[in-house]
């Protein structure tokens, strides 16, 4: 519990990297430690924004760990959502048609935490609320679907 404690308070510190450290720590020694995933899986997506290459495979594996069908629906919505955010602070080109896509998928996530969550909590709803609101002020959308283009045989 004491290393758990140290690594969110590395995470409330903005130190993403010495929290994954201390979660790679415990998983050594307790591989299904439900806190020490789900710590580890914030800390990597805390690095979203920071311009670190971080892998979704391993973010995946880290959901796939998770027993708890709210807690894995939930992370899975905060994992889409923080590579949502991620992708609308790139403005690249296409950076808001993905942002969008990730935002939606997100909100699919907490959906499925919603119709799973425990009594009196409405994480799952303000977080979906959230991506609704970011995608209303920004103005993203759906990318159009393009007209297939049919060229005339001779």
């Amino acid at each position: 519990p004491a290393a758990l404690e140290k690594a969110e308070r590395y995470r409330l510190l903005n130190e993403p990297g010495e929290a994954e450290s201390i979660c790679l720590d415990i998983l050594q020694v307790d591989p299904e430690n439900q806190h020490a995933i789900i710590m580890l899986l914030l800390a990597l997506t805390d690095r979203f924004t920071k311009g670190y290459g971080v892998s979704d495979t391993q973010i995946k594996e880290l959901l796939g760990r998770i027993r708890d069908d709210y807690e894995r629906a939930y992370y899975s919505g905060i994992f889409a959502e923080r590579r949502a955010k991620a992708k609308l602070a790139q403005h690249t080109p296409d950076c808001r048609f993905q942002a969008y896509d990730l935002f939606r998928e997100a909100m699919g996530c907490f959906e499925k935490a919603e119709a799973a969550r425990p009594v009196g909590n409405d994480d799952a709803l303000l977080r979906w609320n959230t991506c609704a609101r970011i995608i209303e002020r920004n103005k993203l959308v759906a990318r159009e679907e393009e007209e297939p283009i049919e060229f005339p045989l001779e």
